[in-house]
């Protein structure tokens, strides 16, 4: 096999038990070729392991690739994990949809072999950087791979918030809250809020309001260059919450100011060779009604 990759990460499903066959199956194939690194929950899940463990935290920086075991949510802590270290990121889907894990555990041995051989399409993505904003001064920093979402939190009451992008006004809105995706999560939250598909090549964001107040409130896609800035319009009562993939940002005022833009540092994904954007959509999405051409 190719030199290309001396260290291989493991990142598997978190509280998934169901994944131990998985395990074991990638650990025997790659023990006799590679050293292995691996999250310390995993670990346990195989037997007679003897690599090395790390916590999720550190665990990208002690290897050349990771492979990310389970669904979308799996893939997307290893992006996280992998963010600024430049190593790709390869997705085995054991969960129900993934967008983004495209390997099946019935190829995992042929398709994890020619990729690690360099017979892969590489591809990048790239990810968000919120800074939450208090006194003129950065509070909290955290990275998003899908989206930053802005939402109304333990009150009936919609959130008022004013969008800024590079300066310009661009609305105010009544609503459940924002959400602000990459083309990557264009296919996750955005999608169930009523968000266009944007082609992960594209070099934009996308800003989808959550049950908007006015219903002529939709969905807008900008250049992905573009610094967005949100205030919340000072009411005597708000309640709310900004998540990153889901990571909740904590304790944030009504007198905060939330950047958004584009995280200097794009992550990689190495994909199967004969991988195609399109049939993901039409096989996740069931387009087409079962005719293939």
């Amino acid at each position: 096999m190719s030199t290309e990759f001396k260290t291989i990460g493991i990142l598997g499903k978190s509280k998934a038990p169901e994944i131990a066959e998985t395990l074991n199956s990638l650990y025997q194939f790659l023990k006799p070729r590679y050293q292995i690194s691996i999250d310390t929950v995993s670990a346990s899940l195989i037997t007679d392991y003897a690599g090395s463990t790390y916590p999720l935290n550190s665990l990208a920086g002690h290897c050349d690739v990771l492979i990310a075991v389970g669904g979308d949510g799996t893939f997307l802590a290893a992006a996280r994990a992998a963010a600024g270290c430049n190593i790709p990121l390869i997705g085995v889907n054991l969960g129900r949809l993934g967008f983004l894990v495209d390997i099946s555990p019935t190829e995992l041995l042929t398709k994890l072999g020619d990729i690690l051989q360099g017979k892969h399409r590489p591809e990048q993505r790239f990810l968000l950087r919120t800074k939450i904003m208090r006194n003129e001064q950065v509070i909290h920093e955290e990275t998003a791979v899908n989206e930053v979402v802005i939402h109304r939190w333990v009150t009936p009451s919609m959130i008022e918030l004013k969008t800024t992008i590079d300066g310009v006004y661009l609305n105010t809105q009544r609503s459940d809250g924002l959400i602000v995706s990459t083309p990557t999560g264009s296919t996750a939250y955005s999608l169930s809020a009523g968000g266009p598909i944007i082609h992960p090549s594209l070099n934009a964001l996308l800003l989808v309001p959550l049950n908007p107040h006015t219903l002529s409130n939709r969905p807008i896609v900008i250049d992905g260059a573009s610094q967005i800035k949100i205030n919340f319009i000072k009411t005597k009562e708000v309640n709310a919450q900004v998540t990153c993939d889901h990571i909740a940002i904590p304790d944030v005022l009504i007198s905060d100011t939330i950047l958004i833009q584009k995280d200097p540092n794009p992550i990689t994904i190495l994909h199967p060779e004969n991988h195609d954007f399109f049939h993901t959509l039409r096989t996740k999405l069931n387009w087409s009604g079962g005719y293939h051409f």
